[in-house]
């Protein structure tokens, strides 16, 4: 759940204003990927460290963490490195996670059910604040401690609750009118796990979570691995 598309769960109003300082979107994507490398830093009980040793826990190589970092600003000291919870709490704060942000989900089938009770997110600042189906066999029910309601409780969830970002996890044929009804509440940022393209209007920030391509991705890297081997087991050399 943490890896790749899968790990942002965060407010794109953010991005937004990173991007008003010039900050890449790229960069942004790796902030949360530096965040978790720094926790798991902090919980080895190292206190600083050097940005190839950053760089290494993190997967990247050292010159883009330092071009990356450098734009937040200038936190690591030549010949000393980055102090861990320093750093680690001004990505925090660059990525809208020194306060929490309530989240809706739409679509509460295997992976809403599944995205619901995840306990990743509640370390992250993301809060599961309320669920939405259409199903009347799912309305009442109750999924992670939290009671199913209809559609047409969402504008006044949304409102009471003041929520920005929705997840959207429904079938394909349902993803755009939910969109909808999403943007109608006042939702301005959704993560949509449907297989199928959504549009919104201009201030409104979608980012598509598509399982199956990502596998695909996989695949392809897979049968590429497999044809190189082939080749070289044909020459006589070794991959």
């Amino acid at each position: 759940m943490e890896q790749s598309t899968v790990t942002i769960l965060r407010s794109d109003r953010l991005t937004a204003g990173a991007a008003e300082r010039g900050i890449p979107d790229a960069t942004v994507a790796r902030l949360p990927i530096y965040l978790r490398a720094l926790t798991t830093l902090a919980d080895q009980g190292i206190g600083v460290c050097s940005s190839h040793q950053l760089a290494s826990a993190a997967g990247v190589n050292p010159a883009k963490l330092r071009k990356d970092l450098s734009y937040l600003g200038s936190y690591g000291t030549r010949g000393v490195g980055y102090d861990v919870e320093y750093l680690r709490y001004q990505i925090a704060r660059e990525l809208g996670q020194t306060q929490d942000w309530d989240v809706v989900i739409v679509g509460v089938g295997h992976l809403g059910s599944a995205l619901s009770t995840y306990g990743g997110f509640t370390t992250r600042g993301i809060r599961i604040a309320a669920l939405i189906d259409t199903d009347p066999k799912r309305v009442g029910t109750e999924v992670g401690g939290i009671t199913v309601e209809p559609l047409t409780a969402l504008s006044k969830i949304v409102r009471n609750r003041h929520i920005a970002i929705a997840v959207i996890a429904t079938p394909a044929e349902a993803a755009q009118d939910v969109t909808d009804a999403l943007v109608a509440a006042g939702v301005t940022s959704i993560l949509n796990f449907a297989p199928a393209i959504v549009t919104v209007p201009d201030g409104v920030d979608v980012r598509k979570v598509d399982l199956s391509i990502e596998l695909q991705i996989l695949a392809y890297h897979e049968q590429r691995k497999a044809s190189n081997g082939s080749e070289a087991a044909g020459t006589g050399e070794t991959a």
